[in-house]
C-alpha cells in the first residue's frame, strides 16, 4: 500500500516515510515542519479545508483500495436516519456539523467525562517525555482528556524515598508529574498511572494505591503494540544505570562489572541498555493468570486504590480475550489495546515492524470478543483502542468498529509532536526560557515564520485559550500545551465533520453502520458491510416504490 508524501490541500509534507496515521516513522523533536499533525498543531482548523479558497479547486486524493487497513474502511453518509440531534431545531434548518457533541464519559463504573474520545497513551520514562513532561500534561488537562503516565516512572525514580520498612515514602519525580497534570485540571478528563512488572515490583502499585487512591487510574501493564518484550530504553549514566539494575531491571552490559566500568571510564562502553521484565512469562494457563491478577488486584484496592486499567498489546487471540474477561471480570475501568502500527521511542526495529497483530484486524476482533461476551449476559469493560491512529476520520473508524464497546481512541505520537513543536517555538522567541523548555531551535524556520512571528499569530488556539484562562494564566502556560490545545480542537472539529455527514449528533451513536469496507478482504475480516451490499436490499424496496 503505498502511502502519499504530501497532502498538498492543506500544504503539509512528511520530511520523512509517513505511516499509515500521517506521521513520519521517524519522528525527530527538532522537526521544522511540516506533516499534516505539525501543521495542524499550528494553523489548527484551518488545516481541515483545503488552502488557496478562491484560487484553486480541489478534486479527492486517490482511495487507497488494496489491503486490509483502516484506510480500506469509509464512512457513511446519510440524508436521513440520523440520530442525537433535536428534530425540532433539524426541521427548522438550524442544524450543523458543529451541534455534534464530542463529550463523553469513560470507565466501566467511575465514568470520568472527558471533553473528547481521545486518550493520550502511555508516556513512560524516557527523554522525549522527561523534556516536554510539563507541556504533555498541562495540554492534555487543558483539552480535559485522559493522560496515562506510563511505564518505568515510578520504578525508576533515582530520589526515591524509603520508610524504615523498606517501603516507598515519596517518589519525588512521579509526585511532581502528577502535580503538573492536576494544576489545570478541571474535572473533565482522568490521570491513569501505568505499572509494569519492575514498578510492582519496586512497591509503585501500592504507594500510588495509598497516597492517590480515589484521585488517580492505576493501569496494569500486559505489553503494548510496538514489541512484546517490555519497556526499553539507553542510559548514558554509569550510577543510574547501577540504580535501575539494583531495582530489579536488565542492563546490558552489567554496570556492576568490574571490566564493563573501566570500559565506561575509558569510553570503549558509551550507554546501558534497559529493559524491564516480561509478563507472566511462567504462568502456563489463563486461569492461572486470572487468578494471579485478582490476587493483585485485591491488594490494591485493599490498599486503597479505586480504579483500575489494564493496557494490552497486539497478541494472539487467546490472549486479546484473555485481556477481555480479566478487565471484564475484575471490575476494571478501561482496557486499552494496541495493534501492531504504533509507534515507540525505543522497540528493536525488526521487532516493531514484524511483530503482532495488525490494529485493524486486532481491533475487529476484539469486538467480537466483546460481543460474545455481551450476548452471553456478561459484563464487557469500556475498550479504549489505539495503533497508529492520528487523524479524525482514523478515530471515527475506530469508535464505529467497535461500537458500543470502544469509548476512546488512544493516541500518543500525535500528541507528542505539538508539545516538543510549541517548546521549540517558545525557545526561539524567549532565549531566556530556551534551556527551561528544552527548545532546539535558535530562531524561527520558514515554515513557522509563514505562519506568524508571535505567539498570538502562530498558534490558532491562542486567542480562545487566553479568553478561557484569562491574559494573566495564559503568559504561563508553555507553548507546548498551546500547541497540543490546537491541534485538539481540529482532531476534535474534523471528527464533528465526519458526525455530521453521518448525521450522527454524539459519539455515543456512532456505530457499525456508520462505516463500510471498500474491498472484500476487509468486509470478511471486519465484519463490516462491502461499500455497495450496505443496505442494499433497503435500496431495491426505496427504488421500487
Amino acid at each position: 500500500m503505498s502511502i502519499p508524501k504530501s497532502n498538498e490541500k492543506v500544504g503539509a509534507m512528511n520530511r520523512g516515510t509517513p505511516c499509515e496515521s500521517g506521521l513520519c516513522n521517524f519522528c525527530r523533536t527538532d522537526c521544522q515542519g511540516r506533516c499534516e499533525t505539525w501543521l495542524s498543531s499550528l494553523e489548527g482548523r484551518r488545516t481541515l479545508t483545503p488552502r488557496e479558497y478562491g484560487n484553486a479547486t480541489i478534486g479527492s486524493s486517490t482511495t487507497r483500495e488494496v489491503g486490509i487497513s483502516y484506510d480500506a474502511l469509509r464512512i457513511r453518509g446519510r440524508v436521513f436516519g440520523g440520530a442525537g440531534l433535536d428534530k425540532e431545531k433539524a426541521r427548522l434548518g438550524d442544524a450543523a456539523y458543529c451541534d455534534a457533541v464530542l463529550s463523553t464519559r469513560i470507565g466501566s463504573h467511575v465514568k470520568a467525562p472527558s471533553r473528547y474520545p481521545f486518550v493520550i497513551g502511555a508516556l513512560s520514562r524516557n527523554p522525549v517525555v522527561d523534556k516536554y513532561w510539563d507541556s504533555f500534561a498541562i495540554g492534555a488537562a487543558l483539552c480535559g482528556i485522559p493522560l496515562v503516565i506510563g511505564e518505568n516512572v515510578g520504578g525508576g525514580d533515582n530520589k526515591t524515598e524509603f520508610n524504615p520498612d523498606g517501603s516507598i515514602r515519596a517518589l519525588p519525580d512521579l509526585d511532581r508529574r502528577i502535580a503538573v497534570y492536576q494544576r489545570y485540571y478541571d474535572g473533565q478528563g482522568m490521570l491513569i498511572v501505568q505499572v509494569n512488572v519492575n514498578d510492582a515490583y519496586n512497591g509503585v502499585s501500592e504507594y500510588l494505591a495509598r497516597k492517590y487512591g480515589d484521585k488517580i487510574c492505576i493501569e496494569i501493564k500486559w505489553g503494548q503494540g510496538a514489541k512484546p518484550i517490555g519497556g526499553e530504553g539507553i542510559i548514558r549514566d554509569i550510577e543510574y544505570a547501577r540504580f535501575m539494575k539494583s531495582r530489579s531491571y536488565c542492563l546490558r552490559p552489567d554496570p556492576d562489572d568490574p571490566d564493563v566500568q573501566e570500559a565506561f571510564r575509558t569510553g570503549h562502553v558509551e550507554y546501558f541498555k534497559r529493559y524491564t521484565g516480561l509478563t507472566y512469562p511462567s504462568l502456563d494457563t489463563c486461569e492461572e493468570v486470572l487468578s494471579e491478577l485478582a490476587s493483585k488486584v485485591r491488594e490494591l484496592r485493599d490498599q486503597g486504590a479505586s480504579s483500575l486499567a489494564l493496557k494490552t498489546g497486539s497478541f494472539g487471540m487467546a490472549d486479546l480475550a484473555l485481556a477481555i474477561r480479566a478487565a471484564s471480570e475484575l471490575d476494571f475501568e478501561m482496557l486499552t489495546i494496541d495493534g501492531s502500527g504504533g509507534g515507540t521511542g525505543m522497540s528493536p526495529n525488526d521487532v516493531l515492524d514484524t511483530w503482532g497483530v495488525p490494529s485493524l484486524l486486532l481491533h475487529a476482533k476484539a469486538y467480537d470478543y466483546a460481543a460474545l461476551r455481551a450476548s452471553a449476559g456478561k459484563s464487557v469493560v469500556d475498550l479504549a483502542i489505539g495503533g497508529g491512529l492520528a487523524r479524525p476520520s482514523q478515530v471515527f473508524k475506530a469508535l464505529a468498529l467497535g461500537a458500543p464497546y470502544v469509548k476512546a481512541v488512544c493516541m500518543s505520537r500525535a500528541f507528542m509532536i505539538p508539545a516538543f513543536l510549541g517548546c521549540n517555538i517558545e525557545g526561539a522567541l524567549h532565549p531566556e526560557r530556551r534551556a527551561a523548555v528544552n527548545g532546539a531551535w535558535d530562531k524561527l524556520p520558514k515554515s513557522v515564520l509563514d505562519i506568524g512571528d508571535t505567539p498570538e499569530t502562530i498558534f490558532a488556539g491562542y486567542h480562545a485559550l487566553k479568553e478561557r484562562l484569562g491574559a494573566e494564566e495564559i503568559r504561563h502556560v508553555p507553548y507546548g500545551a498551546i500547541a497540543m490545545w490546537t491541534m485538539c480542537d481540529r482532531l476534535g472539529a474534523g471528527l464533528q465533520h465526519l458526525m455530521g455527514g453521518a448525521r450522527k449528533f454524539g459519539v455515543d451513536y456512532i456505530d457499525r453502520t456508520d462505516i463500510a469496507a471498500i474491498n472484500r478482504e476487509t468486509a470478511n475480516e471486519t465484519g463490516i458491510p462491502f461499500i455497495t451490499d450496505q443496505d442494499d436490499d433497503m435500496a431495491r424496496q426505496i427504488v421500487a416504490g
